[in-house]
């Protein structure tokens, strides 16, 4: 895709099928039968079978390779499998992979997916603990030396920098945190289902790398996320109304690096996100009035007001205004923030519950919906709608 001009890829695949383990901090069961259940259950979902599968997508940190789960789930010979890089700036990017193949030719229904136990087991919060020397840890050696170690203080950086720009105050990051807590409150999937928070709460919650509180940063859930992708024409004829893909992108901006893209002359926004903003508009030939609910990547809170300001839905520093105006329904199913941290995925999949029209905390009358990936990074998105 030409980031100068749109794509054809609009309208000619679909997402049929959704599925999910429970999520949790503690699953019990290794990442490869999480896999293989949540393979199962978007089928499932679907109304297709193992049989109908001959692609799979995943993202290159994924510990159950694409052979692997096929075996456990009874996928019989593949004709396309991908994997896609850096975290969750992976997740829409998994169902432009698959898109891509149907629409080419290359498969006919392909599975995406991702599992893990990141809170059980490997914890991405914890930051960097050892690297192997690489081209792409380099980066990393201008950060960690200052006690740059994690996640949450690589944003951290460009938050500051945010509320200086802009003459803010940490405070204002809370009303995302309040959104995505109340819509998980009424999502029983969720794992803080039945626990909403105030922006009192948000204040008093402890620092963790100023000006990031414990509320302001995701969790770290056990568990896993499937989404099944077939051409438009087919969709047609299977179980559920399909989530037509009007339009998928990826970005990377220039100077960019991952989570530590320090050195660009402006940290208050996101270039990278900005791209795949413009190519989804230009490519769905839809405006920011035109989405009636924002699924957006929340594994921090000031980033979400940073890719509202890319997408064009307010003006820089205005996004913490623009959540609490309500405007926009945004990450109804509680985000990352509130369901579980599913690097994404669970995002992609409220999306589609949004556009069939069967979504816990369903927004009336929604047709398009927008999904974005994560932040700091390489990412993606996607635009979803309601086909006719």
């Amino acid at each position: 895709m030409s980031a100068r001009q749109a794509d054809s890829l609009g309208g000619r695949a679909a997402v049929v099928g959704i599925g999910a383990t429970e999520f949790s901090k503690d699953s019990g069961r290794s990442e490869l039968a999480l896999a293989a259940e949540t393979v199962r259950a978007a089928l499932a979902d679907a109304g297709l079978t193992a049989a109908d599968v001959d692609g799979m997508v995943t993202f290159t940190m994924d510990t159950s390779p694409e052979i692997t789960v096929a075996q456990a789930t009874g996928i019989g010979e593949l004709s396309f499998f991908s994997r896609v890089h850096y975290g969750g700036g992976a997740a829409c990017a998994t169902v432009q992979q698959a898109a891509l193949a149907v629409a080419s030719g290359l498969a006919e229904v392909v599975v995406c997916y991702r599992a893990f136990n990141e809170r059980s087991g490997r914890r991405f919060g914890s930051g960097v603990q050892r690297r192997e020397p690489s081209a792409e840890g380099v980066a990393l050696g201008w950060a960690l030396p200052f006690g740059l170690l994690t996640p949450a203080s690589w944003v951290a950086m460009a938050a500051r920098r945010y509320l200086h720009t802009y003459g803010l105050e940490p405070e204002v990051f809370g009303h995302v945190a309040v959104t995505a807590r109340r819509h998980a409150a009424t999502n029983p999937a969720a794992h803080f289902h039945g626990r909403p928070i105030t922006l009192a709460d948000h204040a008093a919650s402890r620092w963790i790398a100023e000006p990031l509180r414990l509320l302001d940063c995701c969790q770290e859930t056990d568990g896993g996320q499937a989404l099944v992708v077939t051409s438009v024409e087919r969709a047609r004829t299977l179980r559920h109304p399909p989530a037509v893909i009007a339009a998928a992108a990826q970005g990377a901006g220039r100077a960019q690096e991952q989570m530590t893209s320090f050195y660009r002359a402006d940290l208050t926004g996101l270039p990278e996100m900005g791209l795949v903003a413009r190519q989804l508009w230009r490519t769905s030939g839809l405006a920011p009035g035109d989405i009636d609910v924002g699924i957006v990547y929340d594994h921090f809170t000031p980033f979400v007001l940073t890719q509202l300001e890319e997408f064009g839905f307010c003006r820089p520093g205005e996004g913490a205004d623009f959540v609490a105006s309500g405007v926009l329904p945004l990450n109804t199913h509680g985000g990352q923030l509130g369901e579980a941290y599913l690097h994404g995925m669970n995002g992609v999949a409220e999306a589609v519950r949004q556009v069939r029209g069967t979504a816990v905390n369903q927004v009336a009358g929604a047709r398009h919906a927008l999904v974005t990936a994560g932040t700091g990074v390489p990412t993606s998105g996607l635009i979803l709608r309601a086909e006719g």
